[in-house]
């Protein structure tokens, strides 16, 4: 368990060559598939944004956001987001955004998945440790999604 308040970390063996990992991650439409929403049509592309609505049941009336920073392929794609913005009537754009960084590393048996989400600590003290719980428990979620994910495409 990580004792840190303001990174959450997780990773996985992916039983996945590299490159099938990685257009899961960078390929905008993919990674909507495995991650529950809406991108068709969208490419992931640095320094741009990406958009969508939230396609997990009870979240569909929610827009996913992200501003793309880096992205290097087959290694590193990273992005900025408002962790668990799921107030539909609050405006979270004055509030600052998490990191996600997605890291990939060649290993035996597959690929090793990295994912580090920071920045939590900057979050409003009124929903840090929501966003926080909310956000440790999606990443878990996540990890199963991308491992179903390349498993059977």
């Amino acid at each position: 368990m990580n004792a840190s308040t303001d990174r959450i970390e997780k990773q996985i063996l992916l039983k996945a060559p590299r490159p099938r990992v990685w257009h899961a991650l960078a390929d905008a439409e993919t990674f909507g598939d495995w991650f529950g929403v809406a991108l068709k049509g969208q490419r992931f592309v640095a320094g741009e944004s990406a958009h969508g609505h939230i396609t997990y049941p009870g979240y569909e009336h929610l827009q996913f956001e992200i501003t793309l920073e880096r992205i290097e392929p087959e290694h590193l794609l990273s992005f900025h987001w408002h962790p668990y913005a799921v107030d539909a009537t609050r405006d979270y754009s004055n509030e600052p955004p998490t990191r996600v960084v997605f890291e990939l590393e060649e290993v035996d048996g597959g690929t090793l998945l990295r994912v580090v989400e920071s920045g939590f600590d900057r979050i409003p003290a009124e929903r840090r440790a929501e966003a926080f719980r909310m956000n440790s428990g999606g990443w878990d979620q996540q990890m199963k999604n991308i491992l179903h994910h390349v498993a059977t495409h």
